[in-house]
């Protein structure tokens, strides 16, 4: 290749895209127009791109990529099933490249689908053509992988099951209710499309849309709008700091089907060990955050060094209240797993942990209130 021409096109990727999005777009909307479309069409879509988006959000992402919980081997066959389904190549493929864009965000050089190189290259553009084949030899940051029997077997029949699962089952169903040509319109093609591009939204939008509560170190957002349409994957920035944590969307009120689910299985036995990152991280994460942002508004100001030295000196306090809470919180939970603790001193630590807990919400409060006055 001579230097400022571009690598090879993948032209089997460039079918599969533009196929199947004239068949949603197109042949879709005709074929209802004249034939019409029942409930079942419906649901059978929803019901197949929850199934391909869960095996990639909770299979290919969050067990695979990141090793952020186990799960029992029937979950993976069955994750390995339908990331064929999705159609975004193999599992071992599919993390090899997402780790190294961990690794490498933004690096326009190294990071697959860095999103700086504009939204459609990290959207779709990084597929169409041979950018990097010098990368998938031997796939040596996934010598994990390589040793899981399931990642191994969907690697090496990868084309087959994607054959078996993109036509077999939109076949099958078209069988079961008498309409071959819907089920392969609808099930097959509409369901391809917006699982492709729901998924390409992570690497995209992701890194355009939304907000920073956890660091300016790369171009990662969170977005609770993106999360609706990427099965909780839209918080993003919290992802790219705490990588191996289990959930995205860590508070109860954001939207996270992939975390609820894995929660889910953990209570019949599906998956276990799932990994939470330790609060008093994700707290000092984003009083930091906070702080810069607050830092970076005053900086124009004419007193912006006693306003600095204001927040530095609550910052510091915060910070010293909030080490303070959680070594307690640890301490009380250690002694409450202690049969040989006397009640009498269980009754002390709650005493104080309160005590601790009350001086650090009131930290936080005075905090906030500092920074909100600036951000």
């Amino acid at each position: 290749m001579t230097q400022g021409s571009k690598p090879p096109i993948i032209w089997l990727n460039v079918f599969v895209f533009t196929s199947s999005l004239l068949l949603a777009f197109v042949a879709t909307p005709i074929y209802a127009y004249y034939h019409g479309l029942g409930g079942e069409h419906w649901l059978w879509l929803l019901l197949a791109f929850s199934f391909c988006n869960l095996s990639i959000t909770a299979g290919y992402h969050r067990l695979w990529s990141h090793k952020a919980y186990n799960a029992h081997p029937v979950l993976r066959f069955i994750f390995a099933l339908g990331g064929a389904f999705a159609l975004q190549n193999s599992a071992l493929h599919w993390s090899s490249d997402h780790r190294i864009h961990h690794r490498h965000v933004d690096n326009n050089d190294k990071d697959p689908y860095s999103a700086k190189r504009g939204f459609w290259f990290s959207h779709i553009g990084w597929m169409l053509r041979h950018y990097q084949p010098a990368a998938y030899g031997d796939y040596a940051n996934c010598r994990d992988l390589q040793k899981d029997k399931i990642v191994m077997w969907q690697h090496k029949h990868y084309v087959l099951l994607a054959l078996l699962m993109n036509f077999g089952i939109p076949l099958l169903l078209g069988v079961i209710y008498g309409d071959i040509i819907g089920m392969l319109l609808m099930v097959g093609a509409v369901r391809l499309v917006l699982s492709h591009h729901t998924t390409f939204f992570i690497n995209s939008l992701a890194h355009i849309w939304g907000s920073q509560p956890y660091t300016e170190k790369n171009t990662a957002r969170d977005n609770g709008i993106l999360a609706v349409f990427t099965f909780g994957e839209g918080y993003h920035n919290y992802h790219h700091i705490f990588e191996n944590d289990y959930r995205n969307g860590i508070y109860w009120w954001q939207y996270d089907p992939t975390k609820w689910f894995i929660k889910s299985c953990s209570w019949i036995g599906l998956t276990d060990k799932l990994r939470v990152s330790p609060q008093a991280k994700i707290e000092k994460a984003k009083a930091l955050m906070l702080r810069k942002k607050a830092e970076d508004k005053i900086a124009t100001l004419q007193n912006y060094q006693a306003i600095k030295e204001h927040l530095e000196t609550e910052y510091d306090a915060l910070i010293e209240r909030m080490s303070e809470y959680y070594d307690s919180k640890k301490q009380l939970i250690e002694n409450k797993k202690n049969a040989l603790s006397k009640q009498y001193e269980l009754a002390i630590l709650r005493v104080q942990h309160k005590q601790i807990k009350l001086q650090f919400e009131q930290q936080k409060r005075t905090w906030n209130s500092l920074v909100l006055q600036y951000v």
